[in-house]
């Protein structure tokens, strides 16, 4: 008798890319609400207005400030966290729990007033003073450049603002943050309603500031939040949330451990518990929860499982603000799963392939035969950017033009004083180029950028974001060009292809008869900075 015949073994067919990219994510991910960028709504000064939810003060107070309409991302956004109903304006919901809200728009759309609209809204009812907005940015500048736009917006609503950065003592800090720390206080002692800091600052006065509570909480945002989640000092994400919320290992006070000063009152509806004589129990009691809603934005928002169930999402809302042209979904994912990102309507990109040796006379021939000005030039390291500027410099006294372009450098390395007056000659255009490292990518506002110039490419999609986000911002025009060296090449082409945005970046040629006016300025400057750097 023969032997039967079996089949050979097969493997399963494997699940759509639909499916797998799916797995794991929150649905309300996937149900995001899209926001066309071209929306606009015009501010009206009087009456009442439904559509946004904004006062008439407010509203006047804009117009007052030049803003004449809100761009797409408020226009979604401020009906949501005001709506008509007084509850959303309330400073303490701990039985209605309010929903969390995740954007994702692109760079220069007009998050920071989107969610510091809605703050300057609600808060303006206090009476007592507590700490009920926080506000967390990855850099200082970014801190100081919201606090300028909170204090303009909120200009005589009584709000008190704060800020926490390293910059001043931590003393110092403290006395600004904290009006009582010689006693002990249940419901924390707060001498501001915002506060806008950096995480580990945040972190040091959560641990080391008497009296310095997050009970009172009724908005934590978390401004360039796929930067901001990378982090992991101490664990500052965890801590904060933590603090906010009222934790079991906390000990109720009683009538000998009490101090005297401590008010009922000062404690926030979660925390009642703290108190004995005030945390009256019934058969129907509802469990009452923090009050504090979460607001993230980003232009480059993540879609990592991991990362966004750390942040303890309640029942969160999504808005991608994604033009209609553009393809909803590549090979049935969507892009928001995908993390293919939206850029500004208005931005022009550009890359200019070359010889590593040729990029600074690329640079100089976009500068003089294109007229690029008002432009921010991106180095890899501050290292590369001082070498820049110096290389700049010579090359400017060899083409011995009537009118040279002012460049400087403007990195972490510069004291904050510094910065902060280079950026302001940069704004008041006494400085034609600024050449930077990629501290200023993050958020910072710079209305009349036309151009952004990647000397070094970037190595990851986020990080081109970000950098080209700083021009074509709030509907203007803008250009960006990226230098990328002949080994580079295909590592680029490869990383805007998988975020599906090869086609959108134009490759621009430049012939050796195009630079042949700057070739001589270019080689004295060559030699110049040689002799200057082996002196």
């Amino acid at each position: 008798m023969s032997l039967p015949v079996f089949s050979l073994p097969t493997l399963p067919d494997a699940p759509p890319k639909s499916i797998l990219a799916l797995q794991g994510l929150d649905q309300a991910l996937v149900e995001a609400e899209v926001v066309n960028p071209s929306s606009r709504l015009p501010i009206i000064p009087e009456g009442d207005d439904v559509r946004t939810g904004l006062s008439e003060r407010t509203r006047r107070r804009l117009i007052e400030l030049g803003i004449t309409q809100l761009f797409a991302v408020q226009t979604a956004l401020l009906p949501f966290l005001l709506g008509s109903s007084t509850t959303r304006r309330s400073l303490y919901e701990p039985f209605d729990l309010l929903r969390d809200v995740c954007v994702s728009a692109p760079t220069g759309s007009g998050k920071t007033l989107a969610y510091v609209l809605p703050i300057v809204e609600i808060l303006s009812t206090k009476i007592v003073t507590h700490l009920r907005a926080l506000i967390v940015l990855p850099t200082r500048d970014l801190v100081m450049q919201v606090r300028e736009t909170l204090e303009a917006i909120a200009k005589g609503r009584g709000l008190k603002i704060g800020s926490a950065t390293g910059q001043h003592s931590f003393a110092h800090e403290q006395s600004q943050l904290v009006a009582d720390t010689s006693a002990k206080l249940s419901g924390g002692s707060s001498k501001v309603d915002i506060l806008i800091c950096t995480p580990g600052r945040l972190i040091d006065h959560l641990n080391g500031t008497p009296n310095f509570s997050l009970q009172h909480l009724r908005f934590l945002v978390i401004d360039e939040a796929d930067r901001l989640l990378a982090q992991s000092f101490q664990d500052w994400l965890a801590q904060v949330l933590a603090a906010t919320q009222p934790s079991p290992r906390m000990t109720p006070e009683t009538t000998e451990t009490k101090s005297p000063t401590l008010l009922c009152d000062s404690l926030a509806p979660a925390f009642l518990h703290l108190h004995r004589e005030v945390d009256l129990h019934t058969d129907i009691d509802e469990k009452k929860h923090a009050s504090c809603q979460k607001l993230l934005f980003s232009a480059t928002l993540t879609s990592d499982p991991g990362k966004l169930a750390a942040l303890d999402l309640r029942n969160p809302k999504y808005f991608v603000v994604q033009g209609l042209s553009e393809e909803s979904e590549i090979d049935g994912i969507p892009n928001i799963i995908a993390e293919r990102f939206t850029m500004p309507e208005a931005l022009k990109e550009h890359m200019i392939i070359c010889e590593a040796p040729q990029k600074p006379l690329m640079l100089f021939h976009l500068v003089h035969n294109h007229s690029v000005r008002n432009a921010l030039v991106f180095t890899k390291s501050s290292e590369s950017a001082s070498r820049l500027v110096r290389l700049f410099e010579f090359f400017e006294a060899a083409i011995s033009s009537g009118n040279p372009i002012v460049v400087r450098s403007y990195s972490s390395d510069l004291p904050a004083n510094e910065r902060r007056t280079i950026l302001e000659k940069f704004k008041a255009q006494e400085i034609h180029l600024l050449i930077c490292s990629d501290l200023i990518s993050r958020g910072i506002d710079i209305s009349h950028v036309s151009h952004v110039v990647s000397y070094d490419a970037p190595v990851d999609i986020r990080k081109y974001v970000h950098r080209v986000g700083r021009t074509a911002r709030a509907g203007r025009t803008g250009d960006a060009w990226t230098l990328v060296e002949e080994q580079e090449a295909h590592y680029f082409k490869s990383m805007l292809r998988s975020a599906g945005h090869l086609e959108r970046v134009r490759r621009m040629r430049i012939s050796e008869k195009d630079t042949v006016s700057l070739l001589s300025a270019y080689e004295t400057s060559l030699r110049s900075l040689r002799d200057a750097y082996t002196r």
